[in-house]
């Protein structure tokens, strides 16, 4: 059994075919799904899917480059659903800031302020983050470090290698490896993932995104998720059914799932 812990069910390159995406990968030995929350505007998408379908379940959160959508309210109407089993992809995102200093530190500081917000959000209602980094690993941890995100722990999603981030392992994070880690120049990360404690790993797509090879350039899904794994067993020598058993166990103690 897997559990792909991040894959955007709700993405429009779904909508044509996504019972038969979804079966396809639970053939192939997956068996839940977690639709992160990225953007609010399809946030009662995901919903729907996640009350269609008994094995998917869904996020409540916004990422960095949607936040001017961060919505309190609507986010609180969501939380308690019997479904909904974290907050996020939340996050600092620094790869596309433009304009002068002042310009890059005044969206620095409006990104921090929704990041917080949201792990608030996660603290009062007890959910794990699911948190998102990019180019911005000192500052999304010193922000996880100072608001005790530790409280409801949670998931670097598409861990970056960076590993400065490891020492978070202690602090009650998992680390999400997902397709990348087939890449041919993902050197980083095929040096970190040995150093990350196997009861803390994890395994996503990022689906439509993030293609595993050798399937790079089409649409990624929940079915690839066994591509990864068995990367995840060459790299790390240990057996493939092990490597499904301990993420799988992971997922379902980090999100409370049965």
């Amino acid at each position: 059994m897997i559990v792909d812990t991040h894959i955007h069910l709700d993405d429009s390159r779904y909508d044509e075919d996504l019972e038969d995406v979804l079966n396809r990968a639970r053939e192939g030995g997956v068996k839940r799904f977690i639709i992160p929350g990225a953007d609010p505007k399809t946030l009662e998408k995901a919903v729907c899917i996640a009350e269609r379908f008994n094995d998917v379940y869904f996020a409540v959160g916004v990422h960095p480059y949607d936040m001017e959508h961060f919505d309190t309210a609507l986010f609180e109407k969501y939380v308690p659903h019997a479904k909904c089993v974290a907050i996020g992809e939340c996050g600092l995102d620094y790869y596309r800031l433009e304009g002068s200093d002042k310009e890059k530190n005044l969206e620095k500081a409006k990104q921090k302020e929704v990041f917080i917000a949201q792990i608030e959000l996660a603290k009062k209602y007890k959910k794990p983050l699911i948190v998102h980094i990019r180019d911005a690993s000192r500052d999304a941890k010193e922000v996880l470090l100072h608001q005790h995100a530790k409280e409801v722990g949670g998931v670097l999603h598409c861990y970056n290698a960076d590993e400065e981030l490891l020492s978070l392992a202690k602090e009650g994070f998992y680390f999400g490896i997902g397709g990348v880690v087939t890449f041919k120049n993902a050197k980083k990360l095929l040096h970190a993932l040995p150093k990350i404690p196997h009861e803390k790993l994890l395994i996503e797509t990022d689906g439509p995104y993030l293609t595993p090879t050798p399937h790079r350039g089409e649409r990624n899904e929940p079915l690839y998720t066994k591509l990864v794994a068995q990367k995840i067993s060459e790299l790390l020598d240990i057996n493939l059914k092990e490597v499904k058993n301990i993420t799988t166990q992971n997922a379902l103690r980090l999100f409370n799932i049965s």
